[in-house]
């Protein structure tokens, strides 16, 4: 009952439980080897637990079982940034996206990865890529507002930030993003040498 076996492991990685959530997806293989939804779970799971190159192996074995599985595309690729393999993480997403054109969390990722590359066009396309397939994803704000400071546009970088506050009122990174945005404004705006009319 491999499926029944895999489901405990959802619930009990939701509650925190990542222990036991992994002995319930090995249970699962153990099963049934070919679960790929299972090897990609424990992925996710080995992942959270900061075993990476673990992490890794599993999110390969779901691809090498179900080629077409974008969600674990996507998860390898959250492992290969974690892990610095930045080239390799863009592979991963892009891969990710081709099969799933509307997974909004590929398109996002992918500007993290982008940005991190210091190609920040292309990450500011991915992050409006992410809010048009899905207008109410705070995080694809406040990381579009990350980029935009890094472009120099901080009026719009601090309207992304307030967006996303709006979304998700207790998004403690967009609260912090946006009031370093204003300290820094107030402070300029106190440093600015004055002008006078003649």
């Amino acid at each position: 009952m491999p499926k029944p076996t895999s489901n405990l492991g959802n619930t009990l990685k939701d509650l925190g439980r990542l222990d036991e959530a992994e002995a319930s997806y090995t249970q699962a293989i153990a099963l049934k080897p070919d679960y790929a939804e299972a090897h990609s779970n424990l992925g996710n799971t080995l992942q959270e637990l900061g075993r990476l190159e673990e992490a890794e192996a599993s999110y390969r074995q779901a691809i090498a079982l179900k080629p077409d599985f974008a969600e674990a595309h996507s998860n390898l690729g959250n492992t290969l940034q974690e892990l610095g393999r930045l080239e390799e993480a863009e592979a991963s997403y892009r891969q990710a996206i081709a099969l799933k054109p509307d997974y909004a969390e590929a398109h996002s990722n992918l500007g993290i990865t982008l940005q991190e590359l210091g190609r920040l066009d292309e990450a500011e396309a991915s992050y409006r890529q992410a809010i048009a397939l899905k207008p109410d994803y705070a995080e694809a704000h406040s990381n579009l507002g990350i980029t935009l400071k890094e472009l120099g546009r901080l009026e719009e970088a601090e309207a992304s930030y307030a967006q996303a506050i709006a979304l998700k009122p207790d998004y403690a990174e967009a609260h912090y993003n946006l009031g370093i945005r204003l300290k820094n404004w107030a402070d300029w705006k106190r440093l600015k040498p004055a002008t006078h009319k003649r």
